[in-house]
């Protein structure tokens, strides 16, 4: 019987991590480090082009970049959200990332959070959200279901104090979703979304 899990970023990751300043004071400087971690993602085969950063909002001081790690690490929630935000609080030492006395966290991510991940983001205590879009393109692209996102979801975010910026760097992200359909890499949408018991 197994008892544990763990979800770990690929080498690469680790090795590229080791190169990134330790403050990015611009939301473009967030999400480009973002959206390169998700190309580099595809390219080294290890997971979906999704990827992800916690940093203080104010200063700009990185905590961590992750990315999906669904396929490799055999766990369907590995998502680049719920990966980079499960290492933050690690990291922090608080499964809390708004608790009392603490920097204001932001989350950058490389398109609007799925279903499951727009779940992880309003209980995992961050304060601001910045995406490249929430359009249908990801969608439409790359053929993966991201579920059923709350209609008012921008909405839902302001109720719980978590401030949204919308669009940063939009056709960059795109660009690697089409990377990745052009690539033929797999689509492991639970039953290709098929609805089938």
């Amino acid at each position: 019987m197994i008892t544990d899990f763990s979800i770990a970023l690929p080498e690469w990751a680790v090795q590229e991590h080791a190169q990134l300043p330790a403050f990015m004071p611009s939301l473009e400087e967030r999400m480009a480090a973002v959206i390169r971690f998700s190309r580099l993602n595809i390219e080294h085969g290890t997971g979906g082009p999704f990827a992800a950063g916690v940093f203080e909002r104010d200063s700009g001081k990185l905590v961590v970049i992750g990315v999906n790690r669904v396929v490799d690490s055999i766990c369907s929630s590995a998502h680049a959200e719920v990966t980079t935000l499960s290492l933050a609080q690690k990291q922090l030492g608080t499964y809390d990332l708004g608790g009392p006395g603490m920097p204001l966290y932001q989350l950058v991510v490389n398109w609007r959070p799925c279903a499951m991940c727009y779940g992880a983001v309003l209980w995992s205590g961050v304060r601001s959200l910045v995406i490249a879009g929430s359009g249908p393109e990801l969608e439409s692209i790359t053929g993966f279901d991201e579920g059923p996102v709350h209609p008012q979801w921008d909405q839902e975010l302001e109720k719980r104090g978590i401030e949204l910026v919308n669009n940063v760097l939009t056709e960059e992200a795109v660009q690697v979703y089409k990377q990745f359909a052009a690539s033929g890499s797999l689509v492991y949408n639970s039953r290709q979304g098929e609805g089938e018991a």
